[in-house]
């Protein structure tokens, strides 16, 4: 291999995004070297270029979702090997926080998101820890092993874990989109007993049934409070999730619950929190929940689950484009183009 490689490039600062020429990322002796063949295209990528959501460096390389094959082995690496298919987390801990210090490294307290603190994947080499890898049977397609890492295991782990969403339970989701599609699929293979998709987007209402939503609302033209409540029986719902990121939806999905009921914040947001009365809180002991990211755990997890045909996220993949093209795919994400679900990044393509 050469001593450079293609990269996409954001500069916060002149806000531009650039394919070009960079050195391969070194070696330390615990990383391993990718070969990344796809990565991708996230809507917080969008919010990073559009510079709603701040990157940590003044330039950096984007992208983490991203799958591909083992180019080389730092020196104190064992256990993997160089051709082996791997898909990896979209982050790593910092190593130097109190609790990373303890070892408690799955509670680290300053954890660096991948293309937001450090270099990211829309790039044909990533150098990452060999503890963030996960390994990828031959059979499982390696883009639907990239998207694993955000885009299926963010509300997979905010679902499961953070919400505590039990079969039998009834859930509502508020946006169908890249995050919002898995979260269907997931309530689905939980068990749970009702599911409302609620969307202002008539495509991604569709698509939300044709996962596996039992009802999906449309907020622009019905009352979704009563709409929730007639259908769940007057008992309003266990979990409410916003996987939009907006204090309207948050506000909309706590009139929805009921007694006991979680509300789960799964999408990004600046704005302050307005929810309404806090002594409703407290009468139905209902509770919000914060939520970010996901555990190695739910990755392996996540890879075990659509390598043994328990989850098909086959349809998520929208489009497959080359590394040069990648601005005008986040162009398509941001604007709706088509309605993707996710679209990838293989930098192997000319």
């Amino acid at each position: 291999m050469t001593d450079t490689m293609r990269a996409a490039r954001f500069d916060q600062r002149a806000r531009t995004l650039t394919v070009t020429d960079v050195p391969v990322p070194p070696l330390g002796p615990m990383d391993v070297l990718v070969k990344v063949q796809a990565c991708g295209i996230c809507l917080s990528d969008v919010h990073l270029i559009d510079g709603s959501l701040p990157g940590m460096l003044p330039e950096l390389t984007p992208g983490h979702e991203a799958a591909g094959v083992i180019e080389a082995l730092g020196e104190s690496v064992q256990g993997w090997q160089v051709g082996q298919r791997v898909a990896m987390t979209g982050g790593k801990p910092c190593l130097g926080c109190a609790n990373c210090v303890r070892g408690r490294v799955d509670e680290c307290l300053q954890f660096m998101i991948m293309g937001f603190a450090y270099d990211g994947a829309w790039a044909e080499y990533i150098a990452v820890p060999s503890f963030t890898l996960t390994p990828v049977p031959d059979h499982v397609p390696i883009e639907q092993a990239a998207i694993l890492a955000d885009a299926v295991s963010t509300p997979y782990a905010g679902l499961i874990d953070r919400a505590g969403l039990k079969a039998g339970e009834t859930v509502g989701l508020w946006g169908i989109g890249g995050l919002g599609v898995h979260a269907v699929q997931i309530a689905r293979m939980v068990g749970a007993a009702t599911i409302i998709a609620v969307d202002p987007n008539e495509a991604a209402r569709e698509r939300a049934l044709v996962m596996g939503a039992d009802h999906a609302l449309d907020p622009s033209s019905q009352d979704v409070q009563s709409e929730v409540m007639r259908l769940t029986g007057g008992l309003g719902l266990d979990v409410a999730v916003d996987l939009f990121g907006a204090n309207a939806v948050l506000a909309q999905g706590l009139t929805c619950l009921g007694r006991f009921g979680r509300l789960l914040m799964v999408g990004l947001s600046f704005e302050p929190l307005q929810l309404g009365p806090g002594v409703v809180l407290g009468i139905q002991s209902q509770s919000v929940l914060g939520h970010l990211g996901y555990q190695k755990r739910h990755l392996d997890e996540l890879v075990d689950l659509v390598a043994s045909g328990r989850l098909d996220v086959s349809g998520s993949i929208s489009d497959v484009l080359p590394l040069e093209d990648v601005g005008r795919g986040v162009e398509r994400l941001a604007n709706k183009e088509g309605n993707p679900v996710r679209l990838v990044v293989n930098p192997e393509l000319g």
